[in-house]
This record gives structure tokens, sequence and C-alpha cells, in this order.
């Protein structure tokens, strides 16, 4: 569907908005709303369903709130509560003075649904979870009634109330929608809406002994707060006839649900639950370890707000769920860092250089501009010596045809600095290898130019050894291997073993000496690396490869354009 006055593509999520609201529903009001549940960190994939409600909001003058769906106290923290705030609003995003939480209804839901039992729609049933999973019938048999279906509303009343007080022991009781076992939709076959649960709150202490289900807790919540539009991932589609059935039975305010596919990303899991079990089990570092797609892994990474909000946004919202390859998304970083990122040299491998016709004492200092794309990121200075270091995969001894960089008699350029020929080769007499490179440079080349005009087709960057600054660098592979295409390997099978690679002894130029922590930079020739915001400290850097500068995605993009 196109609007009609921009004539740009909109997406069904707020094609039905757009409708509510020329049809004066709600008073034409949109307030939406984004419920994590804080027993995790955010990733992409929630990424994309708060930056959908808050967008939307926004775009209608509305109202978007955070409300914490805190009713499992044995999985959540305050951790959690802090770091999804914290992204929210990394990525840029404002809820005011909105920020909500399910426990601050604890009160009003439990009169609630002693509305629902007095009306003989709720019943304490005694049956245990595996009881109740075996009554509950399957997708092709209808359920059972419980036996204790049919008790009397004082006796469920009495029950309940006993519940809260807590007379019984985790699991003895709960309560349950009484609606109809022979539903075709397992969910409004007599749902649970509260279970016993003696643990403390991160709130509310040891007030509670019940807690309510997401599903009853959800739709009420959102009536409290006065939501119109309750926009939730696909999963929740079959969920919605309850969502329905809890509001008109209790005849308050009704939100409209709606659903849209969740995003999955190729090369990376997007489970909390398994996100959960990598760090529990140690294979990553935590959730904040750069592999990961939270987005405080991706922030430590060198991911941007403003490429993970172009990924979405080119991502779009539909109904029908796929796998978005992971090269869109590198692709977005590029485009970004491409734009603001200063440009720096680092030599991963190093390899020395010896200008031998060089004089020993001297330092030259040259001119290089910071961001080729940037006019106003100015320029910084750097120096140059006798002795340099050089990438060790630069050089080759017996060089393919096509291998355009340092070779034994071969001349190249040094980025802003001199054309150099490599004379001699220096080896270690016990293994044989290259351990320093003799060369000659050309006095009239300052800057890289040969002052008779003849080509030289190779240029490498360099760190002057005399002043470089040590680093360590990180580089990072997917996650998770590709599947073998029958779905038969699980999930810890297809961890990647590779998905980190440490490199010590790098050396960068001395002009990130005091960079600061969080600060991506792109490494000329090598990609964007970020300088990693929990383990680098001054004296000891250490940097995370965001994205390489090869664009698989565009190759992928401009093949496609040419069919």
């Amino acid at each position: 569907m196109a609007d009609s006055e921009t004539g740009t593509s909109v997406d069904f999520v707020r094609a039905m908005i757009a409708e509510d609201i020329r049809t004066g529903k709600n008073d034409g009001r949109v307030h939406t709303r984004f419920p994590p549940e804080p027993n995790g960190y955010l990733h992409i994939g929630h990424a994309k369903a708060f930056s959908l409600n808050f967008s939307i909001a926004a775009e209608h003058g509305g109202l978007c709130n955070l409300r914490f769906d805190d009713t499992n106290p044995l999985a959540e923290d305050v951790e959690y509560v802090d770091s999804i705030m914290e992204d929210i609003r990394w990525l840029g995003y404002d809820w005011g003075d909105r920020l909500y939480y399910a426990s601050d209804y604890f009160d009003q839901l439990y009169e609630l649904a002693l509305q629902l039992i007095r009306e003989g729609k709720a019943f304490v049933c005694d049956l245990t979870s595996d009881e109740v999973r075996h009554y509950r019938g399957t997708i092709t048999e209808p359920g059972r009634n419980s036996p204790y279906r049919d008790r009397t509303i004082e006796e469920n009343v009495d029950l309940f109330d006993r519940m809260r007080a807590g007379e019984f022991d985790n699991g003895r009781r709960t309560l349950r929608a009484r609606i109809d076992m022979a539903s075709p939709n397992m969910n409004l076959r007599d749902p649970v809406m509260y279970r016993i649960l003696h643990a403390a709150h991160h709130r509310t202490g040891s007030k509670w002994c019940i807690y309510p289900t997401y599903d009853w807790t959800h739709g009420q919540s959102d009536s409290i707060e006065g939501v119109t539009h309750s926009i939730c991932s696909i999963e929740f589609e079959d969920h919605r006839p309850l969502y329905d059935w809890y509001l008109d039975e209790l005849g308050i305010y009704h939100p409209r649900q709606i659903e849209f596919a969740r995003l999955y990303l190729s090369g990376t899991v997007l489970s909390k639950r398994r996100l959960l079990q990598l760090v529990n089990e140690g294979h990553v570092t935590g959730w904040d370890d750069a592999r990961m797609p939270t987005l405080s892994g991706l922030r430590r990474r060198g991911y941007t707000p403003a490429s993970i909000r172009e990924f979405l946004k080119r991502v779009g919202v539909a109904k029908t769920e796929s796998v978005i390859d992971m090269a869109l998304l590198e692709h977005c970083l590029r485009e970004d860092l491409n734009r603001v990122a200063p440009r720096v040299m680092a030599v991963l491998k190093p390899l020395r250089v010896v200008i031998d016709n060089y004089p020993d004492d001297k330092v030259e200092m040259f001119s290089a501009a910071n961001n080729p794309e940037d006019p106003g990121a100015g320029s910084r200075e750097l120096p140059f010596s006798k002795v340099v270091y050089v990438e060790r995969d630069d050089f080759l001894e017996d060089p393919p045809r096509k291998f355009f960089r340092l070779a034994p008699g071969r001349e190249v350029r040094l980025k802003h600095a001199y054309l150099v020929t490599c004379e001699s080769v220096v080896k270690d007499e016990a293994t044989g290898e290259v351990t320093e490179l003799r060369c000659t440079y050309d006095p009239e080349s300052r800057g890289g130019e040969a002052p008779d005009g003849r080509k030289v087709r190779g240029t490498l960057h360099w760190v002057s050894v005399g002043h470089a600054v040590p680093a360590e660098v990180r580089l990072f592979d997917h996650l998770l291997l590709p599947d073998d295409g029958e779905g038969k390997k699980g999930f810890m099978e297809l961890l990647n073993p590779e998905s980190l690679s440490v490199l010590t002894g790098c050396m960068v130029e001395p002009s990130l000496c005091d960079a600061k922590p969080g600060r991506t930079y792109q490494f000329l020739r090598r990609g964007y690396f970020c300088i990693d915001s929990v383990d680098s400290q001054a004296g000891a850097l250490v940097f995370n490869r965001a994205v390489s500068l090869r664009d698989t995605w565009a190759r992928i993009s401009k093949a496609q354009a040419g069919k």
C-alpha cells in the first residue's frame, strides 16, 4: 500500500493504524508500548519491535510507554532493567515520563481476577503442571475439563485469597480462566492466570507469593495505560483471542493487538533462552560480548545507532517471517562508518622495513586527511622515520603475476610518504622466516608521487617503528556456522569455533594513543575497528573489528540489478 500524499510504501501495521485514525477510533489517538521482560539483554530483534512502536507513535504525534513485564521474579534482575533502558536510549528513543512495570498493577490485576471468579469465569485448580498438560489435549484432540472446574464461586474466592496469603506450596494450585477445553485454539483451553511462587520480587519484595502469567497481565496492563495499539511479534497471533476474551469479559477499555513478523538474522541466534545459555556456559564473555547480537554487544563491537536504524528501515515490517542476510546489516554499518569514521593506519601483522638510504636520526611529518568523505574532519600529522612496519602479507619473496605489493626489486608507495624499493631480505637462520626487509627510497617522491611520472601500482599502509603504539586486535566471524540444510544439527553443534581471533603485537599510528573507548576508526585497507569499551585502557589498546571493508551486500545488490 502507498501513502496517498507521499507515494511511499506503507507497511500493513501503519495502514491499519491509519484506517483507525480515519474512522475516528480512539478519538484519533495513537498510543503504543514496548513491554520487555527484564530477564536478559535486548537483541537486534527486540530493536525491531521497540523501534516500530516508538516510531509509529512519533509519526502520529502520539505516545509510547516503556513497560517492564516483570511477572517472573526467578528470572528477573535489575541489571536487565538498567541495560534495557540504556539500549533503548542509545538507539535514539525516549519514553519520557511513561516508565511502567507490570508489578505496578499487581493489586489491580488481583481485583480483576476476583471479578472473573465472582462471575464464574475463573476457578482455582489443583491439577499439577503435568496433569494440566495431560488434560489439555492436543491440536487434533479436545481437552478435558479439570475435575476442579465446577467449584463454587465461594470456594474459588476463598482458595484464591488463601493462595495470596501464602498457605500453599509452590505449584500446589493455580487460578485458571474458564473458557473452552474443546477450543481449536489451545490458548483458550482454560489457561492459567496465576501460579504460586514463593520468591522475592525485585520491586515488590515479599508482598506477593502468587504471580500473574504474561497472557493475563498483558492486555489488562495495556488497558490500564490507555494503549490504543498493542503491536507485538507474530507468535502472539494465536494469543490474540485470549487477549480479546479477557478484555471483553471484564468489560474494560479494549486496545487493538496487531502482530508483525519477527526478525531472523543469518549467522547468529535471536533466542533469548539460547543467548542466556551461551552466557551461562561460558561460550561468550557476557551479554555484551562483541559476537553477540545483543544491542550492548553490537555497540561494543562498533555498530552505530544510525546503522541499525537504517537496517531496520530497509528490513521493513511484514506479516511473513523470513531470514535476513547478515550482509545487509554489515552494509548499513559500512555506509554509516564510511561517512563518519576517521581514517588511520594500523599494521596488524608487522614486518620491519629498514630504509637504508634514509638518514638515521631524521623524522618527517606528513599530513593525512582524517576522512576524505568529510572535508570538515580535518587532518593529522604522521611521523615517518628510517624504520617502519608494513603488513607481513604485503610482501612475497616469489610473488604471482598480479601481486602488486612488495617483493625483491619491486617499488611500492608508502601512503602519504615516499616510494620505496625492496633491495634485500633478512631471514631467521633457524626457521627461514623473513624478519626484515632492506629498502631504499626515492627522496624526490615526497607525498608518494614519482617526479618523473612513472607508474607505481602498489600502495601500502605503514607505521613508524619509533612512534608505533602497540595494540591487541580482535577479529570476528559469524557466531553460528551455516546449517547442514536439513536442520539435523543442534544449536550448540553450529557454534563457530573460529568466531573470535585475537591478534597481539599489532602496531597503530601514534594519533590513537589517547583515543577514547567506543570510538570507531577505519584502519586503511583493513576495515572498521572500535576501541573496546571494557578491556581497552591507556597503554594497552584493544580494538574490535566492527566490519571488514569488503561489502558482500553491495555486490549482491549490483548483481541482482544487472539481471
